[in-house]
């Protein structure tokens, strides 16, 4: 059914501002300091270009010694004769960033001129000479089946915990064309370096990073406080994102480096920044280019990835100004699927009206609108808030989560999975001449996870805390 299986598939070519650091809880930290920059490239992440018919790009990072940014690219071929063909591509020279782990360049390439559907090869210069190389698919240019990995917050316990979730969606589910990450990538607060943070990141996914292209999102995590001359608080941008991710540049007025669309294969992704809209005042910006990207797409799906979530599942109060704001866009433009983090729990949610609803409406006939989803990766855990039991159609508490949707036609299919590979959750999407039906599961999932009392859903602790 699908077309591409197999894992080298994949050619341009917050709320208010109270101190975060305060918040968080302990965060596992990796034993020894082994991120300094080597005389190879590390910290490879391949994202796509608008149009990843045809081009797509690369960010990696190299000791000192090695000032070009300079990659070369192949079709690829199936005996060991890559170089015979490769042309050379370079970028600007790389920028030079510091850290507890010493100095760093980090590069970016794009790849342009591709053709549709198409196996590359491709390799990085370091210092020492040219690393491995790794394979991308350009996507088809019409709309063909493909599937997306959906990852919430991974942000804490990167490497210890998150790395697992990680590498079980991978290892569990062949064909994974694209991935979808939810912000708060890494803490980014006090608790760690940043730069140990990025480098965990880059361990967790490992090469998968650079053969599967990432659509990330910017969560309040990816932003660092700031004092105004005047003592208030402010946010700017870390300094990791724009080295770490070659994006799209057709983002919204005032919020270019952090919001985007591509059109993969009939879907298009669009790409907001929460925090930027919130606490930079972008929201305005933000939202009428959300309305004139949705107006201007003529993809059969349209799938919107942000942070902060309409409805949350942690949080005492839903996100007014997301929720005000977007919302509206989101059910008039007939978006099909909304997928969030930031609350660090899980919610399906299908009517603001509550499951019981929701689920006499699809026994009705309904037309669905949006879903709304919240998934969490990493470490750090909420409580479920007290519309939990009724509101969403599926929670989790204490629980490390991925998803994996299969786009097909007509159809969609989104199933969550736990961190050990276990179907916790899902639902089919059907597009009708009148609107997307939603259909539950037809397939044994496990008992819903939630905290009782001090006791976690696997019998130890809970650590869910209230937020």
């Amino acid at each position: 059914m699908f077309r591409r299986f197999a894992p080298v598939l994949l050619g341009t070519a917050v709320l208010g501002l109270t101190p975060l650091a305060a918040q968080e809880q302990p965060v596992p930290r990796s034993a020894g300091t082994p991120y300094a920059a080597r005389n190879l490239p590390d910290r490879v992440v391949l994202t796509p270009a608008a149009d990843p018919t045809t081009g797509m790009a690369v960010a990696w990072r190299t000791d000192t010694a090695q000032k070009a940014s300079e990659a070369q690219l192949a079709v690829a071929v199936d005996g060991p004769t890559l170089e015979e063909k490769a042309v050379t591509v370079t970028g600007a020279p790389g920028t030079p960033k510091d850290s507890a782990n010493g100095p760093a360049l980090y590069h970016q390439v794009r790849f342009e001129g591709l053709t549709p559907d198409t196996v590359y090869a491709y390799r990085l210069k370091g210092s020492a000479g040219w690393g491995e190389w790794r394979q991308f698919h350009t996507a088809a240019t019409e709309a063909e089946p493909f599937r997306f990995l959906y990852l919430g917050d991974i942000q804490n316990g990167i490497l210890t915990y998150a790395s697992r979730v990680i590498r079980q969606a991978f290892h569990g589910h062949g064909g994974i064309e694209l991935v979808l990450l939810a912000g708060d990538i890494a803490a980014q607060r006090d608790d760690l370096d940043h730069d140990d943070e990025w480098g965990e990141f880059g361990e967790a996914g490992g090469y998968n990073w650079g053969i599967v292209p990432q659509l990330p999102a910017t969560g309040n995590h990816e932003y660092v406080d700031v004092i105004r001359p005047d003592g208030s608080e402010s946010r700017k941008l870390g300094p990791y994102w724009p080295l770490q991710f070659a994006l799209p540049d057709n983002g919204a007025p005032g919020a270019k480096a952090t919001t985007y669309y591509v059109d993969y294969q009939g879907v298009r992704f669009i790409v907001l920044d929460g925090t930027s809209a919130i606490d930079l005042g972008t929201m305005k910006q933000q939202t009428a280019w959300l309305d004139e990207t949705l107006a201007s797409s003529s993809a059969k799906w349209n799938v919107v990835l942000f942070h902060q979530p309409v409805f949350t599942c942690a949080r005492p109060e839903d996100i007014s100004e997301v929720k005000t704001a977007w919302k509206p866009v989101f059910e008039s433009r007939k978006v099909d699927l909304v997928l969030q983090g930031h609350d660090h729990c899980y919610s399906r949610l299908t009517s603001e009206a509550g499951r019981e609803v929701s689920a006499q409406k699809r026994a009705d006939g309904a037309v669905q609108g949006p879903v709304y989803l919240v998934s969490v990766t990493g470490s750090k855990m909420y409580g479920l808030n007290d519309r939990a039991p009724n509101q969403p159609d599926r929670v989790a508490e204490a629980t490390e989560l991925y998803q994996v949707i299969d786009v097909d036609g007509d159809q969609i299919s989104f199933r969550t999975y736990t961190a050990s590979g276990k179907l916790y959750d899902g639902f089919e999407l059907e597009r009708r001449a009148d609107g997307n039906h939603l259909t539950e599961i037809d397939e044994p999932v496990i008992a819903e996870r939630t905290c009782h009392g001090s006791v976690g859903p696997d019998g130890g602790t809970c650590v869910a805390r209230a937020k």
